[in-house]
């Protein structure tokens, strides 16, 4: 036979409290709540987003194009100044 596990009572409640606030001190506990509670909040996001992307949605998706590699500038062929009708271009 398995014993039933039962929830803490009361009583319980109290002594279960204070081993918490000696083990975390008063100043840390509404810390530990905020980050418990924004935990929970990006579990139940991220749980609800896959839930709602089908398998079809997923294999419909294509896959990401490749990106033209950028040429080189060209070369410019270097400019005598000495020489004026090179730099009007006569």
């Amino acid at each position: 036979m398995v014993p039933e596990l039962a929830l803490p009572e009361g009583g319980e409640w109290i002594v279960i409290l204070v081993i918490v606030v000696l083990l975390f001190g008063a100043k840390k506990l509404p810390e530990l709540t905020r980050n418990a509670a924004k935990a929970m909040k990006e579990f139940e996001k991220a749980r609800h987003s896959d839930d709602d992307e089908t398998p079809a949605q997923v294999t419909q998706a294509q896959p990401p194009q490749p990106q033209p590699q950028a040429q080189p500038p060209a070369q410019q062929a270097p400019v005598d100044d000495k020489n004026p009708t090179q730099n009007t271009g006569q």
